[in-house]
């Protein structure tokens, strides 16, 4: 699922618009609008805790094993 996608489930979700998620989280709404258009990348650790924050608190499921999750290190051995 793409970052766009994860963060249109979420809203869907909560049932709010882009204005209230925006506020929600007290990021701009052109940010949240920009990200959803796919014109800016936001990064991935914080679409995580995004939806870290969101699944703890109850308001949605399923949307923490769709974000990416390149360097996650837990549960791995450090090499070295």
């Amino acid at each position: 699922m793409t970052q766009r996608e994860v963060l249109r489930n979420a809203r869907q979700q909560m049932g709010v618009n882009q204005q209230e998620f925006a506020a929600y989280f007290g990021i701009p709404q052109r940010t949240l609008v920009d990200w959803e258009r796919e014109e800016r990348k936001m990064p991935d650790y914080l679409l995580r805790l995004m939806m870290y924050k969101l699944e703890t608190e109850k308001l949605v499921t399923g949307l923490m094993d769709e974000v990416p999750d390149k360097n996650n290190m837990i549960g791995r051995e450090k090499k070295n």
